[in-house]
């Protein structure tokens, strides 16, 4: 007989009643948060919806897309106290796992220039810039670019 510990890491699907700790999570990771409602959007079209909990806190979630043999990551983030200890990788490396079990053999997603730990992490990832979005991003003066960035799975 095995028990899961209670600090042990799960990755499961989100639920609507995850909401409050996502948006919470995402209202303190981005300047430029998504709105109740987008989650609910994506939970109802059926994206891929996952976080990462310990105990009953989320520490990071991913949203992602899969059709026609492309998964398309829409939003990673992780609980601003829990950065740099691996969960952004983590949930980058589950949710591509999830893309390949759905038939993907191609994955995209979009990242602010500025947020160089994200491009790091991607291109560690073994994602490369394939395009540019030109004021894809609302920024503090304007608007900020979208690097298009893809790899294969």
């Amino acid at each position: 007989m095995s028990a899961v510990c209670e600090d042990t890491p799960r990755y499961r699907s989100m639920t609507e009643a995850d909401l409050e700790q996502v948006l919470a999570i995402e209202r303190a990771g981005h300047p430029y948060p998504w709105s109740a409602g987008i989650f609910r959007d994506c939970l109802r079209v059926g994206y891929l919806c996952r976080v990462w909990t310990v105990g009953e806190a989320i520490r990071a979630y991913g949203i992602m897309s899969v059709a026609v043999g492309e998964a398309h990551v829409f939003n990673v983030c992780v609980h601003p106290d829990h950065r740099r200890r691996g969960w952004g990788r983590q949930t980058m490396i589950a949710l591509l796992d999830d893309a390949r079990r759905r038939g993907a053999h191609t994955a995209f997603l979009e990242v602010r220039p500025s947020n160089r730990g994200a491009v790091a992490l991607y291109h560690d990832l073994g994602f490369n810039e394939v395009g540019l979005r030109p004021g894809y991003y609302p920024a503090p003066h304007g608007r900020e670019d979208a690097l298009v960035m893809a790899r294969d799975l």
